[in-house]
């Protein structure tokens, strides 16, 4: 069970910091070029880099992913202190 609730921990830590990635990608885009329809940005500056479609960029977008980064790096660091609290039993 640890080690699936490890990998779970570590695709959403992979997910969150890509997302992070995609999301500066846009803001500098944005401050770029401000008249700048959103599909026009995810057609010319995302896509090439990151290919995703306009419903998982606005999913991008409303992802608070600071604050769920912390959480998922705060239960990675929960499951190392449990890991080396745990008594050996053939070392």
């Amino acid at each position: 069970m640890s080690v699936t609730l490890n990998r779970s921990l570590g695709v959403q830590r992979n997910k969150l910091l890509r997302y992070k990635l995609i999301k500066e990608l846009y803001q500098k885009s944005v401050q770029e070029h401000p008249y700048t329809p959103t599909t026009k940005i995810l057609e010319i500056y995302i896509v090439p880099i990151y290919p995703i479609s306009r419903t998982t960029l606005y999913e991008i977008l409303c992802t608070s992913v600071a604050t769920e980064l912390k959480e998922v790096e705060a239960a990675i660091e929960k499951q190392r202190e449990l890991k080396a609290s745990q008594i050996r039993l053939f070392d």
